[in-house]
């Protein structure tokens, strides 16, 4: 094998390898707290989102969603109920380029109302 196609499958072999650790590196899996980012904010509006995902916009314009959530027993009926107009704390994974908008744990006034945290 000459330098020219050694050097051609390092290249390939590196190029490939940073790809797969960046593809990895957005993945969220099995999340703990100390990995999150912790916020407040204020729920205005709360829908259905696409695979079955629940989505929170917040009064910062800002949208989060609990990853299928509806298939997870969550309801929007009671998720309007207990959360919506009301200051919420939200935990979100911090992935390589700063916090997801996946939320990990939603709570309002201490009162957990879904974790993906395991006890």
């Amino acid at each position: 094998m000459n330098a020219s196609a050694r050097s051609t499958i390092i290249v390939l072999f590196s190029v490939i390898s940073i790809l797969f650790l960046f593809f990895k590196s957005c993945v969220i899996h099995n999340p703990k707290p100390d990995e999150c980012e912790v916020v407040s904010t204020k729920v205005i509006s709360i829908r259905e989102g696409s695979t079955f995902d629940i989505q929170f916009k917040t009064d910062t314009d800002n949208v989060y969603y609990i990853n299928r959530g509806l298939e997870q027993g969550l309801n929007l009926d009671s998720l309007n109920a207990k959360v919506l107009n009301k200051t919420v704390t939200l935990h979100l994974p911090i992935l390589t380029f700063g916090p997801s908008t996946h939320i990990a744990q939603l709570a309002v006034d201490n009162n957990i109302i879904f974790t993906e945290f395991e006890n």
